[in-house]
């Protein structure tokens, strides 16, 4: 559905190591260098990127956006998590777990990433 994400970041370095620790329980990076204000993590349906803000303004994140990513399994969505709070993500909202909701049950954790990004790990549960 989506070609691809850009989050803002002032220090790419920092925010490589949260997104490399976070996306690889998905199966994804680490990054790529894609030039000296960007990084990429491309796959077969569209790429997330790290980047200095082109406007040369700090980075800032979106109030009430999520980037959600989607696990094969409860277990990738805990590995997601304990990743992103081990490389200066922080814990929002409830703690991992099932929710309930009018697509199905979903079992889902929230981070804030190292800039303040809402960031979202979802696997959809079968009935």
């Amino acid at each position: 559905m989506f070609s691809h994400v850009t989050v803002g970041a002032d220090d790419l370095e920092i925010s490589k190591a949260f997104y490399d620790a976070v996306l690889g329980p998905l199966g994804y990076g680490p990054a790529m260098a894609v030039s000296e204000d960007r990084y990429a993590y491309p796959s077969d349906k569209g790429v997330f990127l790290i980047i200095r803000p082109i406007n040369g303004q700090q980075a800032s994140h979106a109030n009430g956006g999520t980037i959600g990513f989607t696990c094969d399994s409860p277990e990738k969505v805990d590995a997601w998590h304990a990743a992103g709070i081990a490389n200066g993500g922080k814990s929002v909202e409830d703690p991992p777990g099932i929710r309930a909701s009018g697509f199905g049950n979903m079992y889902l954790a929230y981070l804030r990433d190292p800039y303040g990004n809402k960031l979202c790990a979802m696997h959809r549960m079968t009935a």
